[in-house]
């Protein structure tokens, strides 16, 4: 089997980031690999690139990586990352952040190429709820 495309979570709060990684390790597969980068560096609400970047070096197991933010700076701090190590294997998806995390994730844990992952994400924006 071909390594598993990881996914990455960008949250302004820790607990959100945490608490959506134990969600979709429950529904997805414990074998995507997922990574939590919420919060500051000193637990405060915020993003923080050292933990993003960090976050991203975790949850790459050989098959890419996809970056979920989930508002506001969380994208500035997700970009400024990639824009500073940029890397064809690391994509961030503009996706609704817990749909497109589970989409993410159950797409991975099926085996989805990158690309297949990425468009997943993207595309829980338009399943609705009602």
């Amino acid at each position: 089997m071909n390594a598993l495309v990881g996914i990455v979570l960008v949250s302004h709060s820790a607990e959100l980031a945490s608490g959506l990684r134990l969600l979709v390790e429950q529904i997805g597969s414990e074998d995507v690999p997922v990574a939590a980068a919420g919060g500051t560096d000193d637990g405060r609400i915020g993003t923080s690139y050292d933990l993003v970047l960090n976050a991203i070096k975790d949850a790459d197991r050989g098959g890419g990586v996809v970056v979920l933010p989930d508002l506001g700076s969380s994208v500035l701090t997700a970009r400024t990352v990639l824009e500073d190590h940029p890397r064809p294997d690391v994509t961030l998806v503009d996706a609704p952040f817990v749909e497109g995390a589970v989409a993410a994730v159950v797409t991975a844990a099926s085996g989805g190429d990158l690309k297949t992952v990425a468009d997943a994400a993207k595309e829980a924006r338009n399943v609705h709820k009602l």
